[in-house]
């Protein structure tokens, strides 16, 4: 009678042992978060400047007991298909460990069921593309076991986009444009002086 229970325990330790060394795959994960995106700006902002306001919970259509091993969660912005396409270095792969979709960490939280919401501000280093956010959830090993997203599994809906900054600002091109005009005066003085000085030696 203690066969099957001995049975499930070494299966059990085998599938964690086999998910921390080999990685978890994105396809044996139940979607079991309900995430949302939104932004008083609409679906498209600037990099450190505009805000994304996150809402996540529990999926009620699961069993209650299926977040009793959820520990962590963390929140990423990830890569949609049309921004990943000709850029292997943001590829989609299936083992979560060599997968690149989400590059980009949003914040942390130990997980709660409910009530959750968190306004991020979009950091300044984010790259000009479309985007949607991802919820992973993780037990007490640090292994994924669970996600939710704010679009739906072919990544198409609800997306955003999120424009670089270029670098540039105001102070610097005034500060640019008086540089400019300030070249050309001492070009326009310089070369008076020098006629001046030429017609000064020609009389003498």
């Amino acid at each position: 009678m203690e066969f099957p229970t001995v049975f499930l325990f070494g299966y059990l330790m085998l599938s964690c042992f086999a998910a921390s060394c080999f990685g978890v795959t994105f396809s044996s994960l139940h979607k079991t978060l309900i995430v949302s995106a939104s932004s008083p700006l609409g679906h498209v902002l600037k990099a450190g400047e505009d805000e994304l306001t996150i809402n996540w919970e529990f999926n009620q259509t699961f069993p209650p007991s299926t977040d009793s091993a959820y520990k962590t969660l963390k929140l990423k912005l990830c890569y949609a298909p049309e921004s990943q396409k000709d850029r292997p270095w943001r590829k989609t792969v299936d083992n979560l460990k060599k997968d690149k979709t989400c590059q980009h960490m949003i914040a942390e939280r130990p997980y709660s069921p409910s009530n959750n919401s968190f306004v991020w501000k979009v950091d300044r280093d984010i790259p000009s593309a479309k985007f949607f956010v991802r919820a992973y959830v993780f037990d007490g090993q640090e292994v994924v076991v669970g996600y939710g997203q704010n679009t739906d599994r072919s990544k198409t809906f609800d997306l955003f986009t999120i424009h670089a900054i270029t670098g540039r600002h105001a102070s610097i091109d005034v500060a640019s444009v008086c540089f400019s005009v300030f070249s050309v005066g001492s070009l326009a003085g310089f070369y008076y002086m020098e006629r001046r000085k030429g017609k000064i030696s020609q009389h003498k």
